[in-house]
């Protein structure tokens, strides 16, 4: 009557409650310290998959490419400009 079975012995949620201190009770997510609704298996997809990757737009190279397109446009537009009106 009073077996003990593997989710009974299974380690418990380390996370406390902030209103009545006491420890979460749940059982911990195998190889996390904490249950699943205190943030084990938490958290967003690696790589590609999670949207924030480094693309190279703002890398050193990529905005010198930029101001010198600019300043080639900026030129060419000033001499378009400077042509005499016929």
């Amino acid at each position: 009557m009073n077996r003990r079975f593997a989710m009974h012995e299974s380690p418990r949620c380390t996370a406390t409650s902030k209103r009545t201190r006491e420890r979460c009770r749940a059982p911990a997510v195998t190889g996390w310290c904490v249950c699943r609704f205190h943030g084990a298996r938490g958290g967003g997809p690696k790589g590609k998959r999670n949207g924030r990757y480094k693309h190279g737009r703002f890398t050193a190279e990529a905005i010198a490419n930029r101001q010198a397109l600019s300043m080639l446009i900026r030129a060419a537009r000033d001499s378009i400009n400077s042509l005499p009106q016929e």
